[in-house]
């Protein structure tokens, strides 16, 4: 009993500390990176004084995605007595999501290569406008990771969603709040799929902070009782 509620004391404050890392990760952006210029162009050339800022933010990522992992596996343990199926698959397939996302959230190994050469002092113009698109290139491949996992995990949220409303130490308030999450999650993550420069990425983030600072909370909780 007690490495169970060690299991849910932990995952729940894993799921806190990560959505609140997840928010500081916002204001690093937001302070010391700014927004994107208009031109491909000016994110290589920008790219040597925010590259720092740019590192913090990525690992506090990875840091957050690891931390999520653990809370879903403790909402796994706290679900599983009383919803085994959808407790098991909903786990499954956010850690599968959030696992597409630790695979993108280090763009900086690829993107640096590509701007030491176009910093480079014998860098032609042409060589330039190359690396610009080669640029492009890469960061395609991770905004197709992005678009992956923002699909996958909310997925597994509607489906621990759907464990907690057969779950009593839950309630059907969690359940629901779960199964909104998730929905708003997929349908900001179809929307990507269209237009993969829309916006409405942040939502799905800002649904699954809530997710995880509600339930890490609750699961927490869950311990102490």
């Amino acid at each position: 009993m007690d490495e169970e509620q060690s299991v849910l004391r932990w995952g729940g404050l894993a799921g806190i500390v990560g959505g609140i890392l997840l928010v500081a990760v916002f204001v690093i952006v937001g302070v010391f990176v700014g927004p994107d210029p208009a031109e491909p162009e000016g994110l290589v050339m920008r790219f040597p004084d925010v590259r720092a800022a740019h590192i913090v933010e990525e690992v506090l990522y990875l840091g957050v995605l690891a931390l999520w992992a653990i809370h879903l596996l403790a909402l796994y343990r706290a679900l599983r007595a009383t919803s085994l199926a959808p407790a098991l698959f909903g786990s499954a397939l956010g850690i599968m999501g959030l696992g597409v996302l630790a695979a993108g959230a280090l763009p900086q190994v690829a993107r640096t290569p590509i701007s030491d050469l176009y910093h480079a002092p014998g860098a032609s113009p042409e060589d330039q406008a190359t690396l610009v698109l080669l640029w492009q290139a890469t960061q395609g491949i991770f905004d197709a990771l992005l678009v992956v996992g923002l699909l996958l995990v909310p997925i597994g949220v509607i489906a621990l969603g759907v464990a907690m409303l057969g779950a009593p130490a839950f309630g059907k308030g969690f359940g629901w709040m779960s199964l909104v999450v998730g929905v708003l999650g997929v349908a900001a993550g179809v929307v990507l799929l269209i237009d993969p420069v829309s916006p409405i990425a942040i939502v799905s983030i800002l649904s699954l902070i809530v997710f995880h600072i509600a339930l890490g909370w609750k699961v927490y909780s869950l311990s102490r009782a």
